[in-house]
């Protein structure tokens, strides 16, 4: 591999002012919501007035258009910070099927307001009770009447999905039977919540482990303008599937974040508590998960460069955004583990923050792609070896 797509950008000054703006936002702010189960609604303003969500925008669209390194610099720094990038990081990504896909007159309408914030567009509308992470078997099904679709089903875990004007929705438009291929006849529309919202459209959280907004959603005969089909009709899995390997690399960065947050939680506190006489961080029984769990997070960061050098350099990057997905869920979840162990039974108390970012670093451990997904991902398409499912 070429050395000069190691280089990647350590967008410093981008890093400076996104801390900058997440110390106004300390472990109490977060703590708080977590006990409400409520929705970061000023850190969002905040990071959509300074124009973060809207970094992956072109500038004609009213966007920063910044590469996918700058974008990752910003949800890592999040991360890093103690404060919670999930409540709208779809903001930056999602848009991208319909920048790279979509008309151009739905460019027009929708871009510049996603860039603005005066639409948010953060529910992805994918994942089914039924079908899980097999995409390719889903049911909602949309059916063309005329100058419109009518939409029924149900889709679940779709995050943020109170607290977004539109949704990026994946659905069937040829029946299972009558297609060649499975990942056929599929398609991808841009759904109004706003106006679908108790007209067909039903929303309803589901309360989890970590404070994520996720909901389900049911759909009882949802009208939806043909206009706002994405693309083609029926190629919507290839519209939605190319956007992975950014969202991942992008989830990999707010891991590694985490995994820094954690690290130097524990070394500060490994370093100040004083037991028999001794600071505990004195100990190698202290010292070497913490040293361990460094070392994987910087591993996994090396990767992650590596994906976003390839990514913006037009190379073919799904075995990097895979793997540092995986190795990068993984670091952050054993400095989760190394800071509890260090703080002892402080480490459950909610008022040093470790429990609660604890319990938040554990999902990207299965979402948005499960750790089984990537390793069979690699197996096939890296090693070679026969397609397992």
């Amino acid at each position: 591999m070429d050395q000069s797509l190691l280089d990647k950008p350590s967008h410093a000054e981008i890093r400076e002012e996104v801390a900058k703006l997440c110390a106004r936002f300390p472990g109490e702010y977060w703590r708080k919501l977590d006990q409400a189960r409520g929705y970061p609604t000023e850190f969002v303003a905040a990071l959509t007035e300074a124009g973060y969500l809207a970094a992956l925008i072109p500038e004609e669209y009213g966007g920063a258009g910044l590469p996918l390194s700058a974008a990752a610099a910003i949800l890592e720094t999040i991360h890093e910070a103690g404060c919670n990038a999930a409540a709208c990081h779809a903001q930056m990504y999602i848009m991208g099927t319909i920048l790279r896909h979509g008309s151009a007159a739905q460019k027009q309408r929708y871009l510049p307001k996603i860039a603005s914030g005066e639409l948010r567009l953060q529910a992805f509308g994918v994942t089914e009770p039924t079908s899980g992470t097999d995409t390719t078997s889903l049911r909602t099904f949309a059916r063309r009447e005329g100058d419109r679709y009518i939409v029924n089903g149900q889709k679940v875990w779709t995050s943020r999905a109170e607290h977004s004007d539109l949704m990026l929705l994946l659905a069937r438009t040829t029946p299972k039977e009558q297609i060649r291929s499975r990942t056929e006849g599929l398609s991808a529309f841009i759904v109004d919540m706003r106006q679908a919202l108790g007209q067909g459209l039903t929303i309803r959280p589901i309360r989890t482990m970590m404070n994520h907004n996720s909901t389900e959603v049911f759909f009882d005969n949802m009208a939806v303008a043909a206009d706002n089909l994405i693309g083609d009709e029926g190629r919507g899995f290839r519209y939605i599937l190319d956007g992975m390997n950014a969202e991942r690399l992008l989830i990999a960065s707010e891991s590694i974040g985490d995994a820094k947050w954690f690290t130097r939680r524990s070394v500060d506190y490994a370093k100040e508590r004083i037991v028999f006489g001794r600071p505990i961080g004195q100990n190698q029984g202290v010292q070497f998960p913490i040293a361990r769990a460094y070392a994987q997070m910087r591993a996994a960061e090396l990767l992650v460069h590596e994906g976003l050098a390839r990514f913006e350099a037009g190379l073919h990057c799904g075995e990097q955004a895979n793997m540092a997905k995986m190795l990068g869920a993984e670091a952050a979840w054993a400095a989760a583990e190394a800071c509890v162990q260090t703080h002892g039974g402080f480490g459950f108390a909610e008022e040093y923050d470790v429990e609660r970012k604890f319990r938040e670093a554990r999902l990207y451990q299965v979402a948005p792609i499960s750790t089984n997904l990537v390793l069979s991902y690699v197996a096939e398409h890296v090693l070679g070896l026969p397609r397992s499912y």
